[in-house]
């Protein structure tokens, strides 16, 4: 039953908005029409959940107004598939079986916007729209200027004006308010833990942790313990209790990177925690629930994994409802100016410079450049810049060596010399009569000087592996 009186003014300063009333009782249901009508709003009624999903499903609400009790799918029920589409406006329960864990239980684990008792008084239900309707407007504001921001080259932590990178940021939008696994895939450099920061901000949980750790750093006999816990005990070393990464990205967002070196027996284990929603720590003797939206990012093709055996098929299916592919920044060369600006800004926050721009010339040698290292070098060579530069433009003068033209490189081989010349565009080239020896070592010492001594990276570069890399470092220094 409805209490006291019916509100008959409208409540100022809100555009008209549509509310959802879901009760299964007729008289509740035309009270609340009445009152939200005097209101001036736009009530529709619905029997029960399943009737409501069915007119979600053909136009939007602006807040919802649910009875929890009801026949068919019931209002728990409800808020669950609302939470499961993703964007779930503000709805206020009502129930004439309340109680505290009721209460607990649909605003903080169903994201309820309010709960009240039965009867409902109509002022304090009316305060309560009110509240939920300029939520929605600010919601509202908000997504629109995430799309302005998108369109003007921005969104989270990313920037690219590019049709791909545009492309990525419609998808972002839409799986970001989403609970759903997104896979991040993408070479080294371009950004994954971005995206995945991104995709944190755009959802529900931004609010929550937002957890990264990296699978290919963890050791295979330390990996479970850093995502399930352990307790005291349970492994030589572990003097007390600790949370693992589940439990600290609880109510939050976990980012699995490089997935595909994460041990085959732990993908087995972590398949079973995104069916079950439940973890135990190392040595532990019970389950207990969490609440995370898993993301997982990888360099590698996640096909190529499969069939190498390093990531499990079933996994990648779970993993992959959503897939955003980030593009190395060769591909998208009409991103590196917007990059390089927004970086620019970063970096004289961080130095404390004064940089206002880029001459010409380093543009040119910007766009020229193939970016093996992607935005994570451009970056690099970017802060070299600013800090050399300190104010002022960065000119050609402040950029590395192998972005200013032309170097050549003497390379010793028995007594003799060759020239090895690199062009502007990054290509080295060898003079007739170069030895292959001479040449490979010529090669290799360039890329490593290209990666600026990262081996590993060199290797990567180079196609070889970094054992055979080292062996090869030593033939030269013998």
């Amino acid at each position: 039953m409805l209490g006291a009186t019916i509100a008959t003014e409208p409540i100022e300063g809100l555009d008209i908005l549509k509310v959802l009333i879901v009760d299964d009782e007729p008289a509740q249901r035309s009270g609340l029409a009445a009152m939200v009508s005097a209101w001036g709003m736009t009530p529709e009624t619905a029997a029960d959940g399943n009737e409501a999903l069915d007119i979600l499903s053909r136009d939007s609400a602006d807040v919802i107004l649910t009875d929890l009790n009801m026949p068919g799918l019931d209002g728990f029920s409800f808020m669950e598939k609302l939470r499961e589409m993703g964007d779930m406006p503000p709805t206020i329960v009502m129930t004439a079986y309340g109680n505290i864990e009721t209460a607990v239980r649909t605003v903080h684990d169903l994201g309820a916007f309010w709960f009240l008792e039965k009867p409902v008084q109509a002022k304090t239900l009316e305060v309560l729209v009110s509240r939920a309707a300029a939520h929605a407007s600010l919601r509202a504001d908000r997504q629109t200027l995430l799309r302005q921001l998108a369109n003007n080259g921005a969104l989270g932590e990313l920037v690219g004006t590019s049709p791909k990178m545009r492309e990525i940021f419609a998808l972002l939008q839409q799986a970001g308010p989403s609970k759903a696994c997104v896979l991040i895939t993408g070479e080294s450099g371009t950004g994954k833990e971005m995206v995945a920061r991104t995709l944190h901000k755009l959802s529900p949980r931004r609010q929550g942790p937002f957890i990264a750790i990296n699978c290919a750093a963890l050791p295979e006999t330390l990996i479970e313990s850093e995502l399930f816990g352990h307790e005291k005990g349970s492994f030589t070393g572990a003097s007390e209790r600790r949370s693992g990464c589940f439990e600290l990205a609880q109510h939050g967002t976990l980012l699995l990177d490089e997935i595909g070196e994460m041990p085959l027996p732990t993908q087995a284990k972590l398949l079973r925690i995104i069916e079950d929603s439940k973890v135990r720590r190392l040595g532990g003797k019970a389950e207990f629930e969490v609440d995370v939206r898993l993301l997982a990012a990888t360099n590698k093709l996640p096909e190529d994994a499969i069939r190498g055996g390093h990531l499990r098929e079933d996994l990648f299916y779970r993993l992959n409802v959503f897939h955003v592919h980030l593009p190395p920044l060769r591909e998208r060369k009409e991103d590196i100016v917007p990059i390089s600006e927004a970086l620019i800004g970063d970096l004289n926050d961080k130095h404390n410079c004064r940089v206002t721009g880029i001459s010409g010339d380093v543009l040119e040698a910007l766009e020229r450049h193939n970016w093996p290292g992607n935005v994570r070098e451009l970056r690099n060579v970017l802060e070299r810049a600013v800090i050399l530069a300190g104010e002022g433009t960065v000119e050609i003068q402040h950029v590395p060596a192998f972005l200013q033209g032309r170097a050549v490189a003497m390379v010793a081989t028995n007594g003799a010399s060759s020239a090895i010349a690199q062009d502007e565009s990054g290509s080295v080239r060898f003079t007739i009569g170069t030895t292959v020896e001479a040449a490979e070592k010529g090669l290799i010492l360039r890329t490593l000087e290209h990666t600026r001594n990262n081996k590993t990276r060199a290797a990567e570069i180079l196609g070889i592996s970094l054992k055979t890399l080292h062996n090869k470092l030593k033939e030269y220094n013998s």
